[in-house]
């Protein structure tokens, strides 16, 4: 069984830019969601997945995923998914040990900018960098199945 271990903080500022590595758009859409269970379907870059999450306990969540082929997972979005689907582009900074990953979303999720990191263990230290502001990990609003749901420019002031 995988396990998702990761927190999130919203971006303040550019300065995370100049540690770019690597930047893939990412569309993702929901298929289903329960309590305790979410399906979501992802193309990134040139490659698509299928991922099952359980539910979050703290930072702390059981996760499988799965590749699937592309055009697969364009019908799923197109056919099946929650609209609107989430379109990001994901960019790789390298902080620490650590491999933060800082979205930049488009369409109803605009302007926001999130960042994650991924760790082994709840109780992990990391770097904090400068530009990982207010933490947002414990706040569903930013969960990506809700922000499908709920789009960030139809509830940030």
């Amino acid at each position: 069984m995988g396990v998702e271990v990761e927190r999130k903080f919203l971006v303040s500022g550019q300065s995370w830019r100049a540690g770019v590595t690597s930047s893939t758009r990412i569309v993702q859409g929901y298929l289903a969601q329960t309590p305790t269970t979410t399906v979501r379907v992802r193309v990134r870059g040139e490659r698509a997945y299928l991922t099952i999450k359980g539910a979050s306990v703290g930072i702390t969540r059981s996760e499988f995923e799965y590749e699937i082929p592309v055009d697969d997972a364009l019908a799923m979005l197109e056919e099946l998914a929650l609209e609107p689907a989430i379109d990001k582009v994901r960019h790789l900074v390298p902080v620490g040990q650590h491999i933060w990953e800082v979205d930049v979303f488009s369409g109803a999720n605009a302007p926001l900018v999130m960042a994650e990191i991924e760790l082994t263990a709840a109780d992990e230290s990391f770097v904090r960098p400068p530009w990982a502001g207010d933490e947002v990990s414990d706040d569903p609003r930013y969960f990506n199945v809700n922000l499908a749901r709920e789009p960030y420019s139809t509830w940030v002031g």
